[in-house]
């Protein structure tokens, strides 16, 4: 997971030239570049871009294979059938499966992972398998974490990538041809580029990283020529990583790009994909991570993301899920997740496994994917000598403000919504507060779909 650090970015137009000071006053945290916040033709609702009459896969993300009981894959997998998910994510860590050496796979850990694959396939869900933690004996680490790297278990050595990367792509090979038909998708590790180091660790990440999708792809292929193969799995929204893993000569080697962008999600997914773009990359993108924690009020930040209400949680579900119903480069989306803890509120169920309106909202459009977003609303009141605006719009990207004085456009600012998908904003006296013009909307959605109002 990662903090997306969002910004408003204010400035009048030229007509208002000795007020441009007003400009460092009215910016607040990292803006987004020009790119973002131009017309690219890669939003939903831009006049370029092309809507998909087929919904992106959806579905849920579920506990990974562990010392776990059989009966919680059944239990899995009936949830997943309850909310009509089309696929399921799930790790199947490297080091659990094959803990004492190449071909050597765990008893339990291989019954676990039987099990799950059967009942997805009997409930016609597909799974989606992301495999890292390398075992003791594959492990790249230092002599110091190797000595107390434990197998049968995930560790800070397990993060380290494999001395060989051919022993990962036997192992993925293997998972290919033994499990094919029941999976949507096999991944390539996980966040290789999160910068705390839990899944991928030690020097030249990129270009190690490249050589395990490199040596993974072909094995997989020879086994399961029509399986996906999924690189990726980035939370790095600007393509600083993905840049460095073209130089080293990954594109060719992967089906599609799993994503993880948990706030400003929308923007994130438009931003990623002008990288691509720019080097000629048209593989779908699949947002197989995101979400958010009902943690509000008894928390403001779980996991480096904005905590929410369970009604806001819901409602930003059915937005996301709707704004990306008909996007023709997104393959997926997979929220992240089942059931959720004390520590990770992120679930549609809490840690009891009791049902919160996350549950009945994903249900719902992953039943029914096309429909409406939430509106942009915009109040305008007021204030002394200035302007308030305020007002809400669904969750997922910048959000343009404009202010008309008749038919000239005097004022424009770029903002992000807070936690409740509300904003507030005043305007500079400068402009007055008579005979205003406002309109509000948020980037994805476009101006056709905008809020205005005079005062």
């Amino acid at each position: 997971m990662r903090h997306y650090v969002g910004c408003m970015d204010a400035r009048l137009t030229r007509r208002s030239r000795p007020f441009r000071r007003l400009t460092a006053a009215l910016t607040m945290g990292l803006c987004l570049s020009a790119a973002l916040l131009a017309s690219t033709g890669l939003a939903h609702g831009s006049s370029t871009a092309r809507a998909s009459a087929t919904a992106p896969l959806g579905g849920v993300n579920i506990g990974g294979v562990g010392a776990l009981p059989l009966s919680v894959a059944d239990r899995e997998i009936a949830r997943a059938r309850a909310l009509h998910a089309g696929v399921v994510r799930t790790a199947i860590p490297w080091s659990v499966m094959e803990p004492s050496g190449s071909g050597q796979l765990a008893p339990h850990a291989l019954a676990y992972t039987d099990r799950l694959m059967a009942d997805a396939g009997k409930s016609g869900i597909k799974v989606i398998a992301f495999v890292d933690s390398t075992p003791c004996w594959a492990s790249s680490a230092p002599a110091s974490l190797l000595s107390t790297c434990k197998p049968n278990r995930t560790g800070k050595a397990g993060a380290w990538p494999p001395t060989n990367p051919a022993t990962y792509a036997a192992f993925m090979a293997f998972l290919a041809q033994r499990y094919g038909p029941d999976l949507a998708a096999l991944e390539v590790w996980n966040e290789p580029d999160q910068a705390n180091e839990l899944y991928l660790a030690g020097p030249n990440k990129p270009k190690r990283y490249t050589e395990l999708v490199r040596a993974a792809y072909p094995a997989i292929k020879a086994v399961a020529p029509s399986l996906p193969v999924l690189a990726g799995s980035l939370v790095g929204y600007n393509g600083k990583f993905l840049r460095a893993m073209y130089a080293a000569g990954i594109k060719g080697y992967y089906n599609g790009l799993a994503v993880h962008f948990y706030a400003l999600t929308l923007a994130s997914l438009r931003e990623f994909r002008e990288v691509q773009v720019a080097n000629r990359d048209t593989s779908p993108l699949w947002l197989d991570e995101f979400g958010w924690s009902s943690c509000w009020p008894q928390y403001k930040l779980q996991q480096e993301q904005a905590c929410v209400t369970p009604k806001i949680q819901a409602q930003n579900i059915t937005n996301l899920y709707r704004s990306l119903a008909r996007t023709p480069y997104v393959a997926a989306q997979v929220l992240y997740e089942m059931q959720g803890s004390t520590r990770e509120n992120f679930g549609v169920l809490n840690e009891h496994g009791a049902r919160k309106p996350a549950f009945a909202a994903l249900s719902r459009v992953l039943t029914s994917p096309f429909g409406p977003v939430s509106p942009v609303t915009l109040a305008l009141r007021r204030s002394g000598n200035q302007v308030v605006a305020s007002g809400s719009g669904p969750v997922g990207d910048i959000m343009r403000m404009e202010a008309f004085q008749g038919a000239t456009l005097r004022f424009r600012a770029s903002f992000t919504l807070n936690r409740f998908n509300r904003y507030t904003l005043a305007l500079p006296s400068v402009l007055g507060t008579h005979g205003l013009r406002v309109r509000v909307y948020q980037q994805w959605l476009g101006p056709s779909r905008d809020a205005q109002k005079s005062i």
